[in-house]
């Protein structure tokens, strides 16, 4: 017990450890790639908007007349202390939009993750289960196509279906105008308050502007988990305590979700993870399809507004986020399969 223990603990503080160097590579290719562009970026920004004067005048205050050396560890500084600076095109605190629209990305990308997870560990289970029979032929097809398919095509096929013709579903936003007038600001994630103040009428609301933005983001990365959960039932299925299980009489159902299923759900632990990223990434186009008010939203809008300051600030906090949920995953599986931890 106390080996187990001792290992563990080594696991957690290597884990946290290798943590740093990456996290300042991360940082570092961010403040690199946002310096890559020709120009500055209040120029970029604000260029025939502001005179000569006025540029300069700005470019100082936000310290982009120091040297690249100085920029970059002020950069490290204000990352540690969340200071994110201000935008350079409306004045807005970073980290009041990361906060202000941060919620509504966590709240589509937590809910995608479920749909993906919903759909694709039954779905993979029981391909697994019939492995190369017609169902699992369509299963593997489905998830092919759903990994394939675009984002925002799938999302505009969706409105048109659900929105445009059967009438049943909001086509974008996050809530109808009343809602988002009416309910208190207390977590930032709209739903979780729609849900606080108790009135159900603004929680489905939520609920109805939630469900295509979210089917479709989960969609994209159900596939992996089809994929990844029916090859490891097929392979649990050939191992041979699955053949003893089955000598001792226990019925194949219980076989197949009691032992392959949970083996198999090991290495999904690990692709959730990694998932976080490809949620982040198809969160931006999700929620321009959807007009959802997400970091996405704002990313695309300052990108194109070419404001340098609110584009790194919000790929910092993307960048940070996966950092951390991959560093969690990690220390789940160490807990789980304790052969991670050798």
């Amino acid at each position: 017990m106390a080996k187990k223990t001792g290992s563990l603990r080594r696991y957690f503080i290597t884990r946290i450890l290798l943590v740093i160097p990456m996290v300042w590579i991360l940082l570092t290719m961010v403040f690199l790639l946002m310096r890559v562009a020709p120009g500055d970026p209040v120029s970029a920004a604000m260029g025939g908007k502001l005179s000569a004067a006025d540029l300069a005048a700005r470019k100082h205050a936000l310290g982009l007349d120091k040297p690249l050396i100085v920029q970059y560890l002020e950069y490290l500084r204000d990352v540690v202390t969340l200071n994110f600076g201000t935008t350079l095109t409306d004045n807005r605190s970073v980290r009041s939009i990361i906060i202000d629209n941060g919620g509504a990305t966590l709240s589509l990308s937590v809910c995608a993750l479920i749909v993906a997870l919903g759909i694709g560990l039954p779905l993979g289970l029981f391909g697994g289960r019939v492995r190369d029979r017609v169902p699992d032929v369509v299963i593997r097809l489905f998830g092919i196509v759903t990994y394939a398919a675009p984002v925002f095509f799938t999302g505009l096929i969706f409105q048109i279906i659900f929105s445009k013709n059967l009438n049943i579903l909001p086509s974008s936003g996050q809530a109808s105008a009343i809602v988002q007038a009416t309910v208190p600001t207390r977590t930032h994630i709209l739903l979780l308050d729609a849900a606080l103040t108790g009135d159900p009428y603004s929680f489905w609301d939520c609920v109805q502007h939630l469900l295509m933005p979210s089917i479709t983001l989960g969609l994209l990365i159900c596939g992996v988990f089809i994929r990844l959960v029916r090859v490891n039932v097929v392979q649990a299925l050939q191992g041979d305590y699955i053949e003893a299980a089955r000598a001792r009489g226990i019925p194949e159902r219980r076989v197949v979700n009691r032992h392959a299923f949970r083996n198999a759900l090991v290495p999904v632990i690990t692709v959730m993870g990694l998932q976080v990223a490809l949620l982040l990434g198809g969160s931006v186009l999700t929620e321009q399809t959807f007009n959802w008010p997400g970091l996405g939203t704002q990313l695309i809008t300052y990108m194109n507004g070419r404001d340098y300051n609110a584009v790194q600030g919000i790929i910092t906090v993307f960048a940070l986020v996966v950092v951390v949920i991959s560093m969690i995953i990690d220390f789940v599986n160490a807990l789980i399969d304790p052969r991670v931890r050798y």
